[in-house]
């Protein structure tokens, strides 16, 4: 008999794959998915440590659901991710409504873990780091979900930089990599099941590493074996460490035409001194000759980063310092939050910087990257841009898709699908989009 489950994701892409096999594994067991809480047998919160804002998002939501269910019967609750895995089975004591805590590293294991609990009614947390186990469980999983036409694929878990304001390496643990085969597998699976862009994952993705006995394999090996497989269109990678990128790397956006030309390339802060004291181990004079050496083998490609404004000891020349470096590179997109200390991380007892200041100092650095952001799409303006369907939206006719850059796009079109490369001229854009016409009716690929 078919049960109902929930799952809802917080935070990055990576948990964004991770739901996605938990998903797979659940079905496997005779569970059917549900998009509504409407009387589900089981939900799962897959979790976000990032920030401590993201951390109180998710207990409210578990407040709401238990009020919501006062006068029903209980479903199993699971808590996954990386609030889990940071906190165990402390969360038991937090809140009386989570059954079952599973950290990323064992959530292959939940089926056998719901199917336990069901039978004895004892709280159970399995925080134990089991990669290779993990996988090989993934592996061997089949899926029944509806492909998107772009997918996420992680090749890479886990972080060895330890940089004083981040939990990664404590929630998912040192650097691992996947097998270069099971990788190449996984996305002739997805092609075949009609995705036509692969986002290669990792919380560090270009430290990827695979010894296969005498053979090495790094990021753009997989990058080059992935570009075979003729049905995929397009290849990107997120997230990377300025420290990790090789030569090849570098040299495979040069003759590598399903490598987009965009990449997101995270600094933080552009002065030297924050750098320092986030244990960055990297320079902004350093950063600034990566962006020029990755010009020189594609003068097409654009930048993304992230920034954490209001890091402890930031003072108003550090501040400068990142708004200098943001009209250095000219970045097309991208996130910045207030910095937010982090329980077991090395910045966590520093002296903070006054709400106000910071608050201050986001608004600054927030509308510079609006203003770019505007000019950039400005310059789009008349201009074909070659554009993957996504899907078609809920209006009648028009659809959505991305261009190389990852640029959000809207058109109206008769016969476009998923999956397909068309050309669109630009026309008009706001703050976040741009829209334009559909120049053929007709597909490229």
């Amino acid at each position: 008999m078919l049960k109902k489950f929930y799952i809802k994701t917080f935070g990055c892409q990576m948990n964004e794959y991770d739901s996605d096999k938990i998903s797979d594994l659940m079905q496997s067991v005779n569970f059917v998915r549900s998009e509504t809480l409407e009387d589900v047998d089981c939900i799962i919160f897959n979790t976000c440590h990032i920030r401590e804002k993201a951390t109180e998002k998710v207990y409210s939501d578990i407040g709401k659901i238990k009020k919501l269910n006062r006068s029903k019967k209980k479903p199993i609750f699971v808590l996954a991710g990386c609030i889990a895995q940071a906190q165990g089975e402390e969360i038991f004591k937090r809140t009386n409504y989570v059954d079952i805590v599973v950290g990323p590293q064992s959530y292959h294991r939940l089926p056998e873990q719901i199917k336990n609990f069901a039978e004895r009614k004892e709280n159970f947390s399995d925080t134990n780091f089991e990669l290779i186990e993990k996988f090989d469980t993934l592996d061997n999983l089949k899926s029944s979900r509806k492909s998107k036409t772009s997918e996420f694929l992680t090749i890479q878990e886990g972080c060895d930089k330890f940089c004083s304001f981040c939990v990664v390496p404590y929630t998912r643990g040192a650097e691992f990599s996947r097998s270069f085969n099971s990788i190449i597998n996984e996305a002739k699976k997805l092609s075949d099941n009609g995705v036509r862009e692969i986002v290669l994952l990792g919380q560090n993705v270009s430290a990827y590493k695979f010894i296969d006995g005498n053979k090495t394999y790094k990021l753009a090996n997989l990058i080059d074996e992935i570009s075979k497989i003729n049905s995929i269109y397009r290849i990107r990678f997120t997230t990377s460490h300025p420290n990790d990128m090789d030569q090849e790397l570098i040299e495979a956006f040069k003759y590598q035409k399903k490598l987009m030309p965009q990449l997101h390339l995270p600094i933080q802060s552009g002065s030297n001194k924050i750098l320092k004291l986030m244990n960055r181990k990297h320079t902004r004079e350093y950063y600034l000759d990566l962006i020029a050496r990755f010009k020189e083998a594609n003068s097409e490609i654009k930048f993304s980063s992230d920034f954490i404004i209001g890091f402890p000891g930031e003072e108003e020349q550090d501040f400068q310092d990142t708004l200098d470096i943001i009209n250095k590179v000219n970045f097309i997109n991208s996130y910045s939050f207030i910095y937010s200390q982090r329980p077991g991380t090395p910045a966590v007892d520093r002296d903070q910087i006054l709400l106000d200041i910071c608050k201050d100092r986001l608004m600054k650095l927030q509308t510079l990257l609006g203003d770019i952001q505007i000019n950039n799409s400005k310059k789009l303006i008349g201009k074909k841009v070659e554009v993957l369907v996504e899907n078609k939206t809920k209006t009648v006719g028009q659809f959505f898709g991305r261009s190389k850059f990852m640029h959000s796009i809207f058109f109206n079109s008769e016969n476009s699908n998923p999956g397909d490369l068309v050309d669109i001229e630009i026309t008009s854009y706001n703050s976040k989009n741009l829209f334009g016409i559909l120049q053929k009716e007709e597909v490229l690929v």
